[in-house]
């Protein structure tokens, strides 16, 4: 199974929430810095046509510009994103 990837902004509140939920579950994923990295950014953009974070990418499950609430509710209608992700 891949690994999921969380597109990241430095200083971005929401990044912070996401990364401290995904933390507390167990989940393990790859973080991109887009600000930092042009490249980061433009396979983000490729995924969810827009630059706005965080976003989560797995497989063909990608959930863009989201609080923590919006990506619990975009799971549930993925069952079975979220039992690989063992929630």
């Amino acid at each position: 199974m891949n690994i999921p990837i969380l597109y990241i902004k430095s200083g971005c509140p929401w990044c912070t929430e996401a990364l401290s939920y995904f933390s507390t579950n167990n989940i393990r994923l790859e973080t991109r810095e887009v600000r930092s990295n042009k490249a980061f950014m433009e396979q983000m953009v490729k995924h969810s046509s827009q630059t706005k974070t965080p976003t989560f990418v797995h497989g063909e499950f990608v959930v863009a510009d989201f609080d923590i609430g919006e990506f619990k509710a975009a799971l549930n209608q993925a069952p079975a994103v979220k039992a690989q992700l063992g929630l």
